[in-house]
């Protein structure tokens, strides 16, 4: 009886731990990861968690039109690992970031390469070791 319990819990850890990483997507997938764009704008939001943290910007399009921007981020535990905080970037900032553009236009949708607040000069991804998979 102990056995098989063991091997039930066994076998659904095993399982879990499948499903976790079948879940995982590819960056290429969602992202055109040989081209880069720059935004230069107003951050809204700054979401610092797990399994990828959120950067929210207001900046202008190619065309000169304000868009609310998604910069999709290292997790929280990876991006600690490299100095940032959940204080590091706040509302308001203004922020200078340069990533890969999503494959849909229209989604205005970028993954995070560089980040800059040009108050201070504070910035992420110039340095070497700051990047994220």
């Amino acid at each position: 009886m102990k056995r098989n319990l063991v091997s039930v819990l066994l076998l659904g850890s095993m399982l879990a731990c499948a499903v976790h990483v079948y879940a995982h997507h590819s960056f290429t997938a969602t992202y055109f990861e040989d081209q880069k764009v720059k935004i230069e704008g107003k951050l809204i939001t700054f979401q610092f968690r797990n399994p990828h943290s959120f950067v929210t910007v207001e900046a202008a399009d190619d065309s000169g039109i304000i868009q609310r921007w998604g910069v999709e981020w290292g997790g929280a535990g990876q991006l600690g690992g490299q100095g940032i905080t959940r204080e590091s970037f706040k509302s308001g900032d203004h922020v200078i970031i340069t990533g890969n553009p999503g494959r849909n236009p229209d989604d205005h949708r970028i993954r995070m390469v560089t980040i800059r607040r040009t108050s201070d000069g504070f910035g992420w991804g110039e340095r070497p070791g700051q990047t994220f998979d």
